[in-house]
Formats: structure tokens, C-alpha cells, sequence
């Protein structure tokens, strides 16, 4: 069987609409979406009188003419995994000035925003026996797991063993070691080792199964992230990379040795190691330039195909 995997979308429309066609694209049996799924931010679009609008992306202030403008301007927010919002200087000044609101309207959007990409899935892979495996990452919010739960074609795996054929399954798990950020799904090593290990006490064959960890093995090359300084800005222009991945999922992947390995959460950490007979891979991330980073890998009894790391 052939697998397409990919992660790190956070929010970018266009790359989940590639991971959706990806299957066919490269003629794979199964799509498989690591975390993180949400976006990163709300970017208000703001209402300035005579039908004119103005935004600021990405440091940079743009005035829109007409509706047609807006609507070309929400689509790009939305492909670089941002969140677009229509508003007015009212409201603007609303939600400054409310505590707690801010956030509310950011998960009221990233909320709708699941729903509508479980329903453009649905609609897409109407009628295929293609199976779509998504497990959210550390940057998602809980409240997007009942919205993955209701798709008909898109299957939450967190926490789960998945059999993908009658040779291999799937351990999967979304959560990672503390980051600077204190985000939603993440803990002590002891915490994430115990967390998969339950997981893979449940495998028949440990040899032949595949771990979907979003963090990867510490030291890898698959975890090289930017050093940060005491505020949490780059060190040295970013030109200095340090390991950030985890050690239990280092430790399990070498005590178990498992087909293949898949992980994300880096992404800067592109490329493959292998560790013994199990193949890691990280695909890396470039979700903001609308690219979707992906790996084709065929799975065979006992063995790994051919393997590809994709662009496009």
C-alpha cells in the first residue's frame, strides 16, 4: 500500500485542499494529516466608509476598493493560514476593549474553518475507497476534535491504533514536550512516553507498524529548530539551530524499532534518518507560502518501498 503524509498545515487553506488531492495526485491508498491543523491568527479587515476596507498582512497596510478586492484579500489570509475577518472600527474597538473576546472569536473561527474543510473532504472523497487519517498537534485547541468526529470521510485518530491493512497499523498521537509557548496538548517526556507506550502495548506487530508521533526523536536533525533568546526571538539572525524533539519518542522508536516513523511539529527539520531498520521522516512545513510539504511511502510486509519527500 501507498501512503501520502503531510502536517503542519495551520490553517493554510490551499494546503489542505492539496492534502485532499494529494491522493490522487500521487496515486496513494491512504492520506495521513499530522498536527497542527488551526491557524495562527484572526486578520481583520476593517471597514473605512464608501465601500473601502483596509488590512494589514504581514506588516503590510493594503486598501481595498470593492468587494471583489475584500473577497481576493480574505482568500490569500486564508491560504497563508490566517483567519480573515470583516469588520468596523466599532467593533474593532469592541473587542479591544472586552476581555476574553478576542479569544472567542478566534475559536468561533478556527471552529468554522474545521467544519468547512471536513466538508470540502467529504464532498471531494465522496463515492473513493480512500481512507483520510487526521491527528491534531500541540498548537490545536480541543474544541476542534468534536468537529473532526462528525465528518463522514475523515477519520480523528488521536490516542488511536489504526489498522491500515492486514500487514501494519498505526499508533497515533498529536501531543509534544513543553514548548516556549505553552500550547494546548503538550507535557513532561514521562507524561508523552507513558501516553504512547499505551498505544503500543496494543499493536500485534510492533515490527511492522507505523508510529505517527508529531514530535520528533530528539536529536535527529528531524527536530533542528532556531535558537531562541530569552524574549523568543531567533538567535543570531536564526542562523543557529538547535535539537528541540523528544527523547522518550528517541527511546521508544529505538527500543521498538517500528517500519516507519512519521512526524512534523519542526518545521524547519525536513528530511529522513533512519534508526536501525525504522525509517523517520519529517516533511517539514512551508504552510504560509501556500506549499505543501509532503512524503510518498510505500509499505510492503516487513519492509519500506520506495519513499519519496514532496513539494508542490
Amino acid at each position: 500500500m501507498k501512503i501520502f503524509f503531510a502536517t503542519d498545515v495551520h490553517g493554510s487553506e490551499i494546503c489542505w485542499k492539496k492534502f485532499i488531492s494529494a491522493a490522487k495526485f500521487y496515486e496513494a491508498d491512504v492520506l495521513i494529516l499530522g498536527g497542527d491543523m488551526t491557524g495562527k491568527a484572526i486578520v481583520p479587515i476593517v471597514a473605512q466608509g464608501d465601500g473601502k476596507y483596509k488590512v494589514t498582512l504581514l506588516d503590510q497596510e493594503t486598501l481595498l476598493q470593492s468587494k471583489d478586492e475584500v473577497d481576493q484579500m480574505a482568500a490569500t489570509i486564508k491560504n497563508r493560514g490566517y483567519y480573515p475577518y470583516v469588520t468596523d472600527p466599532d467593533e474593532v474597538n469592541e473587542i479591544s476593549n472586552t476581555p476574553g473576546r478576542s479569544d472567542e472569536l478566534f475559536l468561533k473561527e478556527a471552529l468554522n474553518t474545521m467544519q468547512h474543510w471536513m466538508e470540502y473532504a467529504d464532498t471531494k472523497l465522496e463515492g473513493s475507497r480512500l481512507r483520510c487519517f487526521v491527528c491534531p498537534g500541540n498548537d490545536d485547541m480541543f474544541e476542534i476534535d468534536e468537529v473532526i468526529k462528525q465528518a463522514k470521510r475523515v477519520e480523528l485518530t488521536e490516542g488511536k491504533v489504526i489498522p491500515l491493512d492486514e500487514h501494519h497499523e498505526m499508533i497515533n498521537c498529536g501531543w509534544s514536550t513543553p514548548t516556549p509557548w505553552n500550547t494546548h496538548r503538550e507535557e513532561s517526556e514521562d507524561k508523552l512516553r507513558q501516553r504512547i507506550q499505551v498505544m503500543i502495548d496494543k499493536l500485534k506487530d510492533v515490527k511492522n507498524s507505523v508510529f505517527q508521533l508529531h514530535n520528533p526523536p530528539y536529536g535527529s536533525g528531524l527536530d533542528d529548530a532556531p535558537e531562541l533568546t530569552k524574549d523568543l526571538r531567533p538567535a543570531f539572525a536564526g542562523r543557529s539551530l538547535v535539537p528541540v524533539g523528544s527523547h522518550a519518542v528517541l527511546e521508544l522508536i529505538e527500543k521498538y524499532q517500528p517500519l516507519l516513523s512519521l512526524h512534523g511539529h519542526i518545521h524547519e527539520g525536513k528530511g529522513t534518518r533512519i534508526y536501525k531498520r525504522t525509517l523517520c521522516i519529517n516533511p517539514g512545513s512551508m504552510y504560509e507560502q501556500g506549499m505543501l510539504h509532503g512524503a510518498v511511502v510505500e509499505l510492503k510486509p516487513n519492509k519500506i518501498g520506495t519513499y519519496i519527500l514532496t513539494t508542490g
